[in-house]
């Protein structure tokens, strides 16, 4: 049996198939699994309370992860630890979640393309077809991550704080949300995984996308992500498309293409949920 996850720092997703791709049992989903936020320890809770996942330990072979966090070494190898640990017949191989933004959204496994990931967090890197290629690093929810679900949350509460909102999108939003300042600064400050609380607001957008206001925020997100991160790619994109992953970048199609007139750049596969492609891609493989 082959476990492939996709995880990010909301939730992660667990598919279960044979040597042959079919799929063995309903989709397995738990919290997110981001060795660069969470503790060791809080890794294992969250993979233990899984009952289903726990059901399989004995049965499975081969575990292929992607997850937001898993970029550098150290955080890399704390995650195989612990699934070495749980499933302990598997070989374990643990990658960034843009590679399998990659594998899940080129039409052909030596397809050059720039590929970007628009979900709780954001990244941009470029596949010449074989390797994978990144010019800056990612720091993070703090700095970084434009365009993504915790930037569209920091905007709107920034916006309604700093009272920039127009009246019906404030009231919309207050009715939506706790807004108490006390709340807020504790959820980000002293509770785990405040960008998966920042994107908890994103919904938000994509629900009151009629609005001007609402409008430009979106593309404004796309622009800054645009620039700084694909604009990173400025020679490459003149011959090859720009795919993108992310339930973000789903929602967001229409702006997405907008967008990339303005910065010249050809939009190709946009897919919510990179695991489906990741299923496909490991049993041709294995």
């Amino acid at each position: 049996m082959i476990l492939i996850v996709d995880s990010g720092s909301t939730k992660s997703d667990w598919i279960s198939v044979d040597s042959n791709g079919n799929q063995l049992l309903e989709k397995i989903r738990t919290n997110g699994l981001n060795p660069a936020i969470l503790k060791e320890k809080k890794i294992y809770k969250i993979i233990k309370s899984s009952e289903e996942l726990m059901a399989l330990k004995k049965e499975v072979t081969h575990v292929f992860f992607y997850g937001a966090g898993c970029g550098t070494e150290k955080p890399k190898l704390l995650l195989k630890t612990v699934l070495g640990d749980v499933f302990f017949n598997a070989k374990i191989e643990v990658q960034e979640d843009t590679l399998a933004a990659v594998r899940s959204t080129i039409n052909t496994d030596d397809e050059a393309a720039v590929v970007c990931i628009l979900g709780t967090g954001s990244n941009c890197s470029y596949f010449d077809g074989n390797v994978l290629h990144q010019r800056v690093k990612s720091l993070g929810y703090t700095l970084m991550d434009d365009a993504s679900g915790n930037y569209y949350g920091k905007q709107l509460i920034r916006d309604y704080y700093f009272n920039h909102m127009p009246e019906t999108i404030k009231i919309a939003f207050e009715h939506k949300f706790n807004l108490d300042a006390d709340y807020i600064k504790h959820n980000l400050y002293k509770q785990p995984n405040p960008n998966a609380y920042l994107a908890s607001f994103a919904e938000f957008v994509f629900l009151n996308k009629e609005s001007t206001y609402i409008q430009n925020i979106i593309k404004d997100g796309i622009r800054v992500f645009s620039k700084n991160c694909i604009l990173q790619f400025k020679e490459e994109i003149k011959t090859v498309p720009v795919h993108f992953a992310g339930s973000i970048a789903f929602f967001a199609e229409k702006e997405i293409k907008e967008v990339a007139k303005e910065f010249n750049y050809r939009v190709g596969n946009i897919v919510r949920r990179p695991i489906d492609g990741l299923a496909k891609y490991h049993t041709k493989h294995i």
